[in-house]
């Protein structure tokens, strides 16, 4: 069984457990736009539900791009949700503007009680590339440079380290000569999850972007799971990465949630070309890691758009990741 849908293709995912069952959330777009490339400008935000990240029913659409003229009035791309202390869950995601042509990301907030039915904390923009701290980022279009303004994928948890709330996302820096060296991970901190404030990136570097990055602390070490592709790699990192460039999913290595932050050495951790899996995550089901993500194109280089089956995530003695295909994993 895989996360599908007859007429619709699926591809960003990201899952919450609510105490009884996982919850997932993903992008998604008809397949009657026959262009799957055409998916990205005509989407909206599926939610299904699972007892075990296998068997899914789909519940619907649960956020759309809002009406009228809006910041996230063109899309409404990934996110992440959490639980706040009250008990009410929050929706952090991606949106943009159909009178910039989607160039500018922003990110946006919202609430519920029923991980369904969401309602936008005002008008929904809760964080934004402006401020003293917008200068550590590229904060304007830079057109011919790079192909868009990143500020996207908001993974949002509680900070360990201490009261609030720490925020990651998809994001660049300026002022670097090689466009496919200034990725980053930018970071924002809020006491409450209501009012943000934005902070230097935690990382930058090695790829042209670092999509979805999600944090997470396994077996006693930090780690930083983002994905790209062949064609974003640095010189320097293509050089660096055992094989050459692939697309797909890989991780940096941290301190802690802060950093400092290092790209994880040896083989890309789950990649390849044409790309199998694309924008995974890594969840924990009865103590085993676990990486979702969607089926991005097949063997003849087609798109797929389901989220596939999860593989386990194994962590070596030296403390790097592995992923254990599914044909290991059934031994």
């Amino acid at each position: 069984m895989v996360l599908a849908l007859p007429d619709q293709w699926i591809w960003d995912s990201w899952y919450a457990h609510d105490g009884e069952r996982w919850h997932a959330w993903f992008l998604k777009a008809d397949k009657s736009l026959i262009n799957p490339e055409l998916r990205h400008f005509n989407v909206s935000q599926g939610h299904a539900v699972s007892d075990d990240l296998v068997n899914w029913t789909h519940l619907g659409t649960s956020l759309a791009p809002a009406e009228g003229p809006a910041w996230d009035d063109f899309t409404t791309w990934t996110g992440s949700v959490l639980q706040g202390p009250d008990g009410i869950w929050h929706l952090f995601y991606t949106g943009s503007r159909q009178s910039e042509e989607g160039l500018y990301q922003r990110l946006g907030h919202a609430t519920s009680t029923d991980l369904h039915s969401w309602e936008r904390v005002g008008d929904g923009l809760c964080l934004d590339l402006v401020g003293p701290n917008a200068k550590f980022y590229e904060a304007d279009f830079a057109e011919g440079h790079w192909h868009d303004r990143a500020m996207r994928d908001p993974w949002v948890m509680p900070d360990p380290e201490g009261d609030g709330y720490l925020m990651f996302f998809t994001a660049r820096v300026p002022d670097v000569r090689e466009p496919n060296a200034g990725g980053a991970i930018g970071f924002a901190t809020s006491p409450d999850l209501m009012t943000w404030t934005l902070q230097p990136p935690v990382f930058a570097g090695g790829y042209g972007q670092l999509e979805v990055p999600q944090v997470f602390e396994a077996g006693g070490s930090w780690y930083c799971l983002f994905c790209t592709a062949a064609e974003h790699f640095s010189k320097e990192q293509a050089e660096q990465t055992p094989g050459g460039p692939v697309t797909g999913n890989h991780y940096l290595i941290g301190d802690g949630p802060r950093g400092p932050w290092r790209i994880a050495p040896g083989p890309f951790l789950d990649g390849a070309n044409p790309c199998r899996r694309y924008a995974a995550r890594i969840v924990e089901d009865n103590g085993q890691l676990m990486i979702m993500g969607f089926a991005d194109r097949g063997e003849d280089g087609h798109f797929l758009g389901h989220v596939m089956d999860p593989e386990p995530v194994d962590i070596r003695s030296d403390r790097l990741l592995q992923v254990r295909p599914r044909t290991q994993a059934a031994e």
